[in-house]
């Protein structure tokens, strides 16, 4: 019988904000995927308490915005994970947050759904839900609308433009250059960031003119229309 692979989000950060069917997914695979892009791995972290003993599979997935690169590291990866799943194997491929938000794994979901095999989405806690209740306030309130952006989309201007409430994410290497741009467009003073939201290294910035330097990859600016 050929195995599932399983998109496993893990949360923001927090292990206590591992979903309950997360565990269960983690701990009944035979084997756990996770990508390898550089640096030290966060979903590694929040997992391992559930992943003792199990074949770990790494999955060369790096941080380009080459299409060409990225097309062959995913095709490359489907294929690895179908593989596993020809010998019966059920797989917990780990990703940060929710696996349907601007995901990496995404793309080997579809490319494994497309070659004919089972592949399944577990949800997880999205890094802007933490952020939001880190900063103790909601995210939108009866019929406001809510945008969510990449920080580098190159429509930004006109996103700051539409009318709803904002949620900047990935915005890191971009920082300084959103913050710039909230402050010509008259937001400046509504915006709000959490960096490495519940995180260790976590940090609150309710003023974004705190802020002297680029922020971490995970960074998430919260933008209120009023």
């Amino acid at each position: 019988m050929t195995g599932i692979l399983y998109g496993v989000g893990v949360g923001p950060g927090d292990q206590k904000l591992l979903t309950l069917q997360a565990v269960e997914t983690l701990e009944s695979a035979d084997c756990i995927a996770y990508p390898i892009s550089g640096g030290e791995n966060v979903a590694l972290g929040i997992v391992k308490k559930y992943i003792q003993g199990k074949e770990m599979v790494a999955c060369d997935m790096p941080m380009t915005r080459n299409r060409a690169l990225l097309e062959q590291s995913h095709e490359r990866c489907a294929d690895q994970m179908i593989e596993l799943m020809k010998q019966g194997k059920n797989i917990a491929f780990i990703t940060l947050g929710d696996p349907s938000i601007y995901s990496t794994y995404i793309y080997v979901h579809k490319k494994v759904l497309a070659k004919g095999y089972n592949a399944q989405l577990i949800a997880g806690i999205p890094s802007f839900c933490a952020v939001a209740a880190r900063l103790n306030d909601s995210l939108c309130e009866s019929k406001e609308p809510l945008l969510i952006v990449p920080a580098s989309y190159d429509g930004l201007e006109d996103c700051l433009q539409f009318p709803a409430n904002k949620v900047f994410m990935k915005s890191g290497k971009s920082i300084l250059d959103l913050r710039e741009r909230l402050r010509e467009t008259g937001k400046l003073s509504n915006a709000k960031m959490v960096e490495c939201a519940t995180m260790e290294n976590e940090k609150v910035y309710h003023n974004l003119d705190e802020l002297d330097e680029k922020s971490s990859y995970f960074s998430i600016i919260v933008v209120k229309e009023s």
